[in-house]
């Protein structure tokens, strides 16, 4: 029975520690995760996007306040309409991987702005904390576009991790008038158990696979200085009451419909929900692009007429409608 003891007691111990350097290793990669290079061919492929509306493109560069260096570029239709949208990628994309929201959106006048998010593209950083830090790195970019083109209204758009920001961005960044999120995590520790619940159900994680997924999220929080319920749309779309239209496909796993609706019960501006049937992970606009392009540009003229236009203005609190 000794004997038995101390073998589960050995075992334990190597489980613990393997759960250690487990979530250690889920951390780093969590705040590190992979760059897509802004390859030749992938502007070669955002050109004839821009090309097919007549649109043009130029570089943007910024210095964040922390003195990392973004860069991006600023794309305007040959018609604009005086209204800019920031658009924010997933994570391990770049600027590219906005390109079907831009075109679209340029169809329609508006001039975009596309970033490499820090971390991602050609933007410096020296880690990613999805919206953490990235929040103000929105501001630079506005100030920019204010200095230079004077917009009427600046909204922002993104999907996943760029939804996320998007909406942490707008908490703090009053010139961002309305936000457009396509399946946003609620907050960094909720979608955690998503993904360490290996994308088939939530209760893996917070059940036989929290230890790592604590462990993973402990290591990041001590890297990147922040607590994982403060990295939280649900939070941003609390503090301040800029219209949403939130989207989601229902059969996204990896970011579920649940966190979209945990975030639009919480949001205390102008807000709408579509969850989108037959759609995975940021899939709607390919799933549904005739609704998907009524309701965003529907939603933005929306935000323009009850906010009067002006980058320099804060949306006024108004009913909720869905």
């Amino acid at each position: 029975m000794k004997y038995l003891l101390r073998i589960g007691a050995a075992l334990l111990v190597a489980l613990l520690i393997a759960t250690v350097l487990a979530g250690n290793g889920i951390g780093a990669g969590v705040l590190h995760p992979a760059r897509r290079e802004l390859t030749p061919k992938l502007i070669a492929q955002a050109d004839e996007a821009f090309a097919r509306v007549g649109a043009k493109r130029e570089d943007i560069e910024v210095v964040a306040l922390d003195g990392v260096h973004l860069r991006g570029w600023k794309v305007r239709p040959p018609a604009p309409n005086g209204y800019w949208v920031l658009l924010y990628h997933g994570v391990s994309d770049n600027r590219v991987g906005m390109i079907g929201q831009a075109e679209l959106l340029l169809r329609h006048g508006y001039s975009v702005v596309m970033m490499d998010a820090r971390g991602h593209g050609e933007s410096e950083g020296p880690m990613v904390t999805y919206g953490w830090i990235e929040r103000h790195d929105s501001t630079p970019v506005v100030d920019a576009l204010v200095a230079s083109d004077h917009p009427s209204a600046v909204f922002a758009s993104g999907e996943s991790m760029g939804a996320s920001v998007a909406l942490q961005a707008a908490a703090v960044e009053p010139r961002i008038q309305a936000v457009v999120a396509e399946s946003p995590f609620r907050n960094l520790r909720e979608v955690s158990y998503d993904y360490a619940g290996l994308r088939l159900s939530p209760l893996l994680g917070k059940t036989l696979f929290r230890p790592v997924a604590a462990s993973g999220i402990h290591a990041a929080e001590k890297q990147g200085d922040f607590r994982a319920e403060d990295v939280s749309p649900e939070k941003a779309v609390a503090a301040r009451p800029f219209p949403v239209l939130l989207i989601c496909g229902l059969e996204d796993h990896n970011i579920p419909p649940r966190h979209t609706k945990a975030v639009y019960a919480a949001a205390i501006g102008p807000k709408e929900m579509w969850l989108v049937p037959g759609a995975g992970h940021t899939q709607s606009l390919g799933r549904a692009p005739e609704e998907f392009e009524r309701r965003m540009i529907a939603f933005l003229a929306s935000a323009t007429t009850n906010n009067g236009g002006g980058a320099k203005s804060d949306p006024p609190a108004a009913a909720a409608k869905q």
